[in-house]
This record gives C-alpha cells, sequence and structure tokens, in this order.
C-alpha cells in the first residue's frame, strides 16, 4: 500500500463530523485477508450520502423531490488496509461547487489504528430525475454548499487532490 505523507493526520481529520462508524465484518473480507476493494468504494459512497443531509440532500431526495445526485468522476487512493475487526469511520470535506456539480473528498479512517486508510475523490452532478439530465442546485441547496466549502476551506490543512479532475 502506497503512503502518502501529504494527506490530513488522524488528528486533523477530527474536525470533520463522523458518519457510517462501524466494524469492518467477516463478509467484506478478501482472499488478501483484509476489506475488498468494491466495500472501500461502498462504505465511502453512503458515507457521503449520508454527510449530504447536511446541505439539504436528504438520502431519498428522488422520490421525495424528483432531484438525485450522479457520479461523474472517481480516483481513489488506498493508504493502509482495514481488516475485520476494525473499527472506521467516513469523513467528508466538500472542497467546491459550479452551478450543477460539486467536488468532494470522502475518507475512510481507521478508528482502531488512528490513521487515514482511503481517500476517495469525486466529482458528482444534481440531476432532475425526469429528465436524466443535469440541472442547477437549488437555492438552498447552493447555499448550504457555499457555507460548508467556505468552512471546510477554513480548516487547518490543505486538502490533497488528485489533479486528475475539477470542476466545469
Amino acid at each position: 500500500m502506497t503512503h502518502v505523507t501529504n494527506q490530513p493526520t488522524y488528528d486533523e481529520l477530527q474536525a470533520l463530523p463522523v458518519h457510517l462508524p462501524q466494524k469492518v465484518p467477516a463478509a467484506f473480507e478478501d482472499v488478501n485477508g483484509h476489506l475488498n476493494i468494491r466495500h472501500y468504494v461502498g462504505i465511502a459512497s453512503e458515507g457521503l450520502d449520508e454527510s449530504l443531509t447536511e446541505v439539504g440532500i436528504p438520502q431519498q431526495w428522488p422520490t421525495i423531490s424528483g432531484e438525485g445526485v450522479f457520479t461523474a468522476e472517481h480516483h481513489m487512493s488506498y493508504l493502509k488496509e482495514l481488516r475485520v475487526g476494525d473499527r472506521l469511520s467516513v469523513r467528508v470535506r466538500l472542497i467546491g461547487r459550479s452551478e450543477r456539480a460539486a467536488h468532494v473528498l470522502v475518507y475512510l479512517v481507521d478508528e482502531t489504528r488512528q490513521q487515514l486508510s482511503y481517500v476517495m475523490e469525486e466529482i458528482f452532478l444534481h440531476v432532475d430525475m425526469e429528465s436524466r439530465r443535469t440541472a442547477p442546485w437549488p437555492a438552498d441547496v447552493a447555499e448550504a454548499m457555499d457555507k460548508q466549502i467556505a468552512e471546510h476551506k477554513a480548516l487547518a490543512w490543505e486538502p490533497v487532490l488528485s489533479g486528475a479532475m475539477q470542476l466545469r
């Protein structure tokens, strides 16, 4: 596993809210004896979904208001393995947004060893579920995102971005 020293430390990540605290179940183990790749992605995605409620995007948004979010791009970095029984949590840092998209970092934190395990950088889009096309963020969501972006920008540590994606 790659060791990247300029990622945020465990202590720095404590500034972000905890989402989906859980233990790695035996059913998530792969033949290498650690959390299978699909579960890193799945847990990070579920944690992101949970965090979006903070900016006015409920998990049932498509059925409640006919709006949704679709992932456009991912970049994933596996830093330290997670094993069965390890305690983990998800932390989310909102980097920026455009009229129809948002840029975010999702961190899987190994609470057992107090270290960062995985980072998923993502661009996601606001979608009108009827037309299945991108649409501008609703004003209340855009305002809440802007507030959270400003709060996250004020953190004492800089986010490490892949450079592979950007808002358009």
